[in-house]
């Protein structure tokens, strides 16, 4: 499980340091790709296949559902270490998630997920208002929080 939260900045040739022990579990290959909230999502291959057989899954009549895999599917990339442990962010998903200097990696149970510090910032501060709203409502999910 990935949890914790790491301030990390990015190079100028898009390389940045995922924690060690996200690292471990992350194994030698693995995807990143577009995230919600212009955030990127960095997962393990086999979280990843299981992921891409529920999106293969989803009807292919509905609008939404290629928009939703087109989206995804289209930013996703295989990532690989280099020898200090960084991994390189295409342009195009650095220009998504606005990532240019300081960045936030977060650990979210399956997966790694990799933010501009501002834009996490900005983030969490308006979630950070509302979470008890937000946990109110997941009551109707039986979480038992």
């Amino acid at each position: 499980m990935f949890m914790g939260e790491f301030q990390h900045n990015i190079d100028d040739k898009g390389r940045i340091i995922i924690p060690a022990k996200f690292r471990d579990l992350l194994g030698s290959s693995f995807v990143i790709t577009r995230g919600l909230d212009h955030c990127l999502f960095v997962y393990p291959m086999e979280e990843w296949s299981l992921l891409e057989q529920k999106l293969k899954s989803l009807p292919l009549m509905k609008a939404d559902a290629r928009a939703f895999t087109r989206f995804f599917f289209s930013g996703a990339t295989e990532g690989e270490w280099d020898k200090q442990g960084r991994v390189n962010v295409p342009v195009n998903l650095r220009q998504y998630a606005s990532l240019d200097k300081e960045c936030i990696i977060i650990g979210v149970s399956s997966r790694v997920e990799i933010w501009s510090r501002s834009v996490w910032e900005q983030y969490y501060n308006e979630s950070e208002q509302s979470f008890n709203e937000i946990a109110e409502k997941l009551v109707d999910f039986d979480l038992d929080l």
